[in-house]
């Protein structure tokens, strides 16, 4: 287990399997103390399996329906990709997908990251994870 692991304290919960080519979603090693959230959506209906190639773009139309789109930690309501700052070393970016015994969270579209994960630890059924690394050389 890595000393910075985002799952750690949270309960256990079944594992299923998540993959992807080109989306990150929550950087823990970004120099901020609490890491940085680069893309999270909430009510994603169980029935969806996929999710198209920019999906999180400014307008988030390739969302499926009831899906919400939260603004990340520059506030914007979109994906922004990684950067990590040059020659920080290694970053690990955190693709998660949550099963929820719920079918909507509740959350208002304007929430925080954050505040999502605090509002579904309670309903978390499974969850997936896909790791990737970038870095920047100095």
């Amino acid at each position: 287990m890595h000393a910075n692991d985002p799952f750690a304290r949270l309960p256990q919960a079944a594992s299923f399997t998540v993959t992807s080519t080109t989306v990150t979603v929550y950087d823990p090693d970004a120099p901020t103390g609490s890491g940085f959230w680069h893309w999270a959506v909430a009510d994603i209906p169980a029935t969806v399996t996929e999710l198209p190639k920019n999906a999180g773009d400014d307008t988030g139309s390739s969302l499926p329906e009831g899906a919400v789109q939260l603004p990340n930690d520059v506030r914007a309501t979109r994906f922004i990709g990684a950067a990590p700052p040059a020659g920080h070393g290694p970053h690990r970016y955190f693709v998660v997908v949550h099963a929820l015994d719920v079918a909507s969270t509740g959350i208002p579209a304007d929430a925080t990251p954050a505040v999502l994960g605090f509002t579904m630890a309670g309903h978390i059924l499974g969850r997936a994870v896909l790791t990737a690394t970038a870095e920047t050389p100095a």
